[in-house]
Parts: structure tokens; C-alpha cells; sequence
């Protein structure tokens, strides 16, 4: 299973051909995909007609979703964000590492563009899909 960011959706649902699109075009119907429930959100709000909504819903309803953050998961993304802090990085959204955390917690790759990534897979073992 893999978790596929909103990074990575957005350019899809965009047309944006990207090296991570491509690779999401191979997986889709032959890997089991997974999508957050913040990845979700922040790809639909961002939809201006309705029936890209639609389109988004029946895609993402047919993948596995993952909760990310709840209480646990909310003390480890500050946990993890500290750590990084200490090291000299400061990750600039707080939805990176929510995302990061959960898919750290839940043991599965995230398949991601966006290069804010990069702390979580080399210094906290985020495995990049």
C-alpha cells in the first residue's frame, strides 16, 4: 500500500505530467493506493466545478483511507517537527508533517513532489514510494 500526497494529486487531476504522475498512472488499479483524509481535503477544496468533485469522489472512494491525525499522531508530528528543529530544519507547513507523520506511524511509503518531504525521509526514515 502507498499514500499518495496532494502534491502528487493535484498535478494529476491537473493534466501536469510529472515523473510522480507517471508513477501514479502505473499504480492506479494495480497497487493498492491509500489516500489521507487532509490529503483529501486539501485536493477537493481546491476543485472549482463541481464535477471534478464527483470525479475526485469516485477516485478516492475507491482507495483505502487513512486517518492522520488524532491524538497520537498530533503529539508525534510535534515530536518529529522538534526533532528536525533541533537538527537546523525547520519544515515550513504543518500539513507536511502531519502527512509524513501518519505515513511513518502507519508504516507505509508516501509517493510525494514536494520536496518538503525530504526531512522526514533522511533524517526520520520516511520511506519515499
Amino acid at each position: 500500500m502507498i499514500v499518495v500526497d496532494f502534491s502528487v494529486w493535484i498535478d494529476f487531476f491537473n493534466g501536469v505530467g510529472t515523473p510522480e504522475v507517471e508513477r501514479l498512472d502505473r499504480l492506479l488499479g494495480v497497487t493498492p493506493l491509500v489516500v489521507g483524509d487532509l490529503i483529501l481535503v486539501e485536493v477537493v477544496q481546491g476543485f472549482r466545478h463541481e464535477r471534478d468533485v464527483a470525479t475526485a469522489r469516485r477516485l478516492f472512494g475507491s482507495l483505502a483511507l487513512l486517518p492522520m491525525l488524532g491524538g497520537h499522531n498530533a503529539w508525534k508530528a510535534a515530536e518529529n517537527y522538534r526533532k528536525l528543529r533541533r537538527n537546523g530544519i525547520t519544515v515550513r507547513k504543518t500539513t507536511i508533517g502531519i502527512i509524513a507523520t501518519a505515513c511513518l506511524e502507519a508504516k507505509l511509503p508516501l509517493l510525494f513532489s514536494d520536496r518538503d518531504f525530504l526531512p522526514y525521509v533522511n533524517h526520520l526514515g520516511l520511506e519515499a514510494a
